[in-house]
């Protein structure tokens, strides 16, 4: 069902509840996340990450009577991490300038093949789309949106068997579609 306390009691909580800033994560780690790919994709995970250490250990700079939410507080450090980000890359491009360096490492030999061999060859949106609409439908609500069977199989006007047997079948076919694109 989810935790009923507010972002501020959360932070308050996250004191002496380990689960508090988890809840807190969960919560907006999602839209922390969409907040940085708009802006940098390449590195929104990584930020994402960096946004949520450095609110932990600046949660007691949250002032509760600022706003109900936490989201715009986390915005706030996200912006922060950003800016320490850019101006780190900025350093580290100088660094690269004066040792001779290359700038861009995928313009290097041998860098694409390798970028190649670790990357996937079918994105998951892409593995997604290929699903039939019930099975990627009934795996979203269950998988994405973390409903249990019983509202998945409600949401989907289907039994509670129906909706485990397309969410299984759906993982079987991601699995199978991956197995099937290794060279």
């Amino acid at each position: 069902m989810g935790d009923k306390r507010s972002d501020a009691q959360l932070i308050r909580d996250s004191r002496s509840d380990d689960t508090a800033f988890g809840e807190l994560y969960r919560r907006h780690s999602l839209d922390v996340y969409t907040w940085f790919r708009r802006r940098i994709e390449w590195a929104a995970a990584d930020l994402t990450a960096e946004t949520f250490a450095q609110a932990w250990l600046s949660r007691k700079r949250f002032r509760p009577e600022l706003a109900d939410s936490a989201f715009p507080w986390l915005l706030g450090v996200a912006r922060n991490v950003l800016r320490e980000s850019a101006r780190r890359q900025r350093v580290e491009t100088r660094a690269r300038e004066r040792l001779g360096l290359p700038l861009d490492l995928a313009a290097e030999e041998g860098y694409a093949s390798v970028e190649e061999r670790l990357s996937p060859r079918a994105s998951l949106s892409e593995a997604l789309d290929a699903l039939p609409e019930h099975e990627r439908e009934a795996l979203e609500l269950r998988v994405v949106e973390e409903l249990p069977y019983d509202a998945v199989a409600k949401r989907l006007s289907i039994r509670p068997a129906a909706a485990r047997l397309r969410v299984s079948r759906a993982l079987r076919r991601l699995d199978v579609s991956t197995l099937k694109e290794d060279p």
